[in-house]
């Protein structure tokens, strides 16, 4: 019929953004459910994301009518404790060096307890990782890695079907500034070894400071995984089989690093681990001397790592290839070594002198020395 009033229909898109009954968002990602228990009053309680509400919402009005919820509906509440227990055993069998994330780990699980990991919004993470940041007076780089873990556990999370979603996903990371290169000056060389030198609980640390400074080893690949059988004191070279990115890393011995190892040596077996005190023990890491000697040496801005950056910079300056520096780090690329370029600058001016123009090219106008003033010839 001509003259028939078509009847409006709503299409499956908006039928989909239909709120089913009792359930409503009052922040974005935060849901909560309205019903009536089974005395009569009317009850409001958050569940975190929709599914979750809707979930919560069935089984509180089975509960209602003195029912449980059937079996296909039953879903478990999985405590975001147990996603943290899961990414901990994930760490120990995946990673080099689980320490330090194990660590993190143990912040994250006092962040959200024993809450249902469902319930967890992308506002409540953030603002989670911002107090964190905040009071713990955190660099960038330490916020990223606690995000990285909140992502990974959920990520493991949705795996063993243990919750749909994942609200770390869409949060941004810190931005990192990875350019610092800050190293030694030779005068600050100097007065640092001589305020160890200075005090009796930290002169039988220098050998640490010498290895740090001729091997460009990281913290944990030269106190923890340097051993005495990755060592060939006759072919000077050490090895670390596994560093931080999973590679091995070889470095050629330095002088003064096989004197440093030659100490070492002395207060050992010569088995397992390579640092120890001069009572023989092995040590974990060096905060308890290299800090305040830094400070007794009035040395600003300088940290244990930059020692790494100290080996690589005095081999860019006396003409070391990046590619070379890459090897020695145990860098994958030439990415993280470029920020050493700048120190060969003397070389780059002998390659730019290197250049010859053709012949039948003008050059620059020569200035005329005969007249003061910028006055040139063409």
């Amino acid at each position: 019929m001509q003259n028939e009033i078509p009847v409006a229909t709503a299409t499956k898109a908006e039928e989909k953004k239909r709120n089913p009954r009792g359930i409503y968002p009052k922040a974005p990602g935060v849901w909560y459910i309205r019903y009536v228990d089974a005395q009569g009053r009317y009850r409001r309680e958050k569940a975190g994301t929709k599914g979750a509400a809707i979930d919560l919402y069935r089984k509180r009005k089975f509960e209602a009518q003195g029912k449980k919820l059937p079996e296909k509906l039953r879903r478990p509440i999985v405590p975001f404790s147990e996603l943290c227990d899961d990414t901990e055993a994930y760490i120990r069998r995946r990673y080099a060096r689980p320490q330090h994330d194990i660590g993190r780990l143990e912040n994250i699980k006092k962040w959200f307890g024993s809450r249902g990991a469902e319930s967890i919004t992308s506002l409540e993470v953030e603002a989670a990782l911002s107090k964190a940041k905040e009071q713990g007076n955190w660099s960038a780089s330490s916020a990223n890695h606690h995000h990285t873990l909140l992502s990974l556990a959920f990520r493991l999370g949705i795996r063993s079907a243990k919750v749909e979603k994942n609200p770390v996903r869409g949060i941004r990371r810190e931005p990192e500034n990875n350019s610092r290169v800050r190293f030694l000056t030779a005068d600050e060389e100097k007065r640092l070894r001589e305020a160890i030198r200075s005090s009796p609980a930290w002169h039988e640390h220098e050998p640490e400071l010498s290895l740090a400074l001729r091997t460009g080893l990281r913290r944990s690949s030269m106190y923890i995984d340097l051993v005495w059988e990755n060592v060939a004191l006759d072919a000077r070279v050490a090895s670390v089989p596994r560093t931080k990115n999973g590679d091995p890393v070889h470095i050629p011995l330095h002088a003064d690093a096989m004197k440093a190892l030659m100490v070492f040596h002395s207060r050992g077996d010569g088995t397992g681990r390579v640092v120890r005190n001069a009572a023989g023990e092995p040590l974990n890491y060096p905060t308890h001397w290299f800090v305040p000697a830094v400070r007794a040496a009035g040395i600003k801005n300088f940290r244990w790592h930059d020692l790494r950056h100290c080996f690589a910079s005095r081999l860019r300056q006396t003409g070391t290839p990046l590619g070379n520096i890459a090897e020695l780090l145990g860098h994958k690329g030439l990415a993280m070594t470029r920020r050493y370029a700048h120190l060969s600058i003397s070389n780059l001016h002998e390659a730019v002198a290197r250049i010859v123009a053709p012949t039948d090219t003008p050059v620059a106008p020569e200035p005329n020395a005969g007249t003061p003033g910028v006055v040139y010839v063409q």
